[in-house]
C-alpha cells in the first residue's frame, strides 16, 4: 500500500514538473511575425552573413563567448537590417528580434523565452531602453540599461545580442557591391 501512495506521489510531481517546464517556454511572438511586421509585412528574402575569421575573434573579445555559428540569417531593406538572435540566460536560449536602422536600434523584443526566471525581460518598460541604442567602437552599447531585479542573466543576455545586432549591421556588405551577390 506504501508504495502504491509512493509511485502516486512521484507521479504527480513528474506531472507537475513536467508542466512547469513547459510553461517556461513561452513564445510571445512567432519570428516570422517579427520579420514580417519589421517590415510592414512585406519582408525581403532573407540573407546568410558568413562570419570570417576576424570577425570571430572580435566577436570572441566583444562577448567574452565564442559565436557558435558560421553564419547568420538576416533579412533588409536599405539601411534597415532584422535579426533573430538566440542568447543562453542561464540555462536555455532566450530567442530575440533586433532591428538596426542606420546603425541604431530600433527595437529589440523577446520573442521566445524558455527560462523559468528571468521573464520580465519581455515587457515593454525594459525592452524600450534599447530603442535608439548604438554601439561604441568596443561595440559596447552607448547607453546604461537598468537591469532587473532576479533578471540578471537574461538582462545581460539581451544585451549581449543588442551588441551583437549592432556588431553584425556594421558588417553586411553595402548593396551593390561585389561581396553583397
Amino acid at each position: 500500500m506504501w508504495t502504491r501512495s509512493l509511485i502516486r506521489v512521484y507521479a504527480m510531481m513528474a506531472l507537475l514538473l513536467t508542466t512547469l517546464s513547459a510553461a517556461a517556454d513561452s513564445v510571445y511572438v512567432a519570428p516570422e511575425d517579427f520579420i514580417t511586421a519589421a517590415f510592414a509585412g512585406n519582408p525581403p528574402a532573407p540573407d546568410l552573413l558568413w562570419i570570417s575569421t576576424t570577425q570571430r575573434n572580435e566577436l570572441r573579445n566583444m562577448l567574452d563567448q565564442e559565436l557558435r555559428s558560421l553564419r547568420i540569417r538576416y533579412w533588409r531593406q536599405g539601411t534597415r537590417s532584422a535579426w533573430i538572435l538566440d542568447e543562453i540566460g542561464k540555462d536555455k536560449p532566450i530567442t530575440t528580434g533586433v532591428i538596426i536602422d542606420d546603425g541604431r536600434i530600433e527595437q529589440l523584443q523577446v520573442l521566445i523565452f524558455r527560462e523559468s526566471r528571468g521573464w520580465e525581460v519581455k515587457h515593454a518598460f525594459f525592452s524600450d531602453q534599447f530603442s535608439g541604442a548604438t554601439a561604441r567602437k568596443d561595440y559596447q552599447l552607448d547607453r546604461h540599461i537598468d537591469g532587473i531585479t532576479g533578471a540578471t542573466l537574461s538582462v545581460r543576455a539581451l544585451q549581449r545580442q543588442a551588441r551583437l545586432a549592432l556588431f553584425l549591421a556594421k558588417q553586411i556588405p553595402k548593396s551593390g557591391s561585389p561581396d553583397s551577390q
